[in-house]
């Protein structure tokens, strides 16, 4: 497949996926009406395993270590899309969770909430692309765009977990 293709399917995926999940999200057709409290903590758990799985995807590749880089990027990617599975069945089953906190906590979370969702809607071409390039085997633009993938990345993996965990007294069971 030539580069400008994966570049236009790309493009594509990275305006379908947010259209998706908005319309899975905010449109009542698509409630379920399945138990689904245990995703939060499941959600956490997939942005954890991908924070460590980053990590060390930056760790094998600095130590020259490419087939365990590659492995640790092919999962980190895998589990980033089991989370948005996850986070779709859960936010279009679920009414939204009001943050309870006041003050500064909440103008704290407020920030790196809007900072997450504005940064995960953007890193997927990013991604995308990143991976492209390294599957293709076309390692110098990879390394480029590698290094503003990656701190985007892993901040959206990390924050997740931050949040959850300020959001998490305030769910319902």
């Amino acid at each position: 497949m030539s580069e400008r293709r994966i570049n236009l399917l790309i493009a594509a995926v990275s305006i379908a996926v947010p259209l998706l999940v908005a319309l899975l999200i905010y449109t009542p057709a698509f409630h379920l009406n399945i138990n689904v409290s245990f995703l939060p903590a499941m959600n956490a758990v997939f942005n954890s395993t991908v924070t460590v799985l980053l990590l060390a995807g930056y760790y094998f590749i600095r130590n020259k270590k490419r087939k365990a880089h590659k492995l640790s990027m092919l999962a980190a990617f895998s589990i980033s899309a089991l989370f948005l599975i996850s986070y779709i069945v859960y936010h279009s089953s679920t009414e939204e969770t009001k943050f309870g906190g006041e003050g500064a906590i909440k103008t704290i979370y407020y920030i790196i909430l809007f900072t997450h969702i504005i940064l995960a809607a953007v890193i997927m071409p990013f991604i995308l692309v990143t991976m492209s390039r390294a599957l293709t085997e076309r390692f110098d633009r990879h390394r480029k765009i590698a290094r503003i993938t990656f701190p985007l990345w892993l901040y959206v993996s990390i924050t997740g977990v931050i949040i959850y965990f300020m959001i998490s007294p305030y769910y319902q069971h």
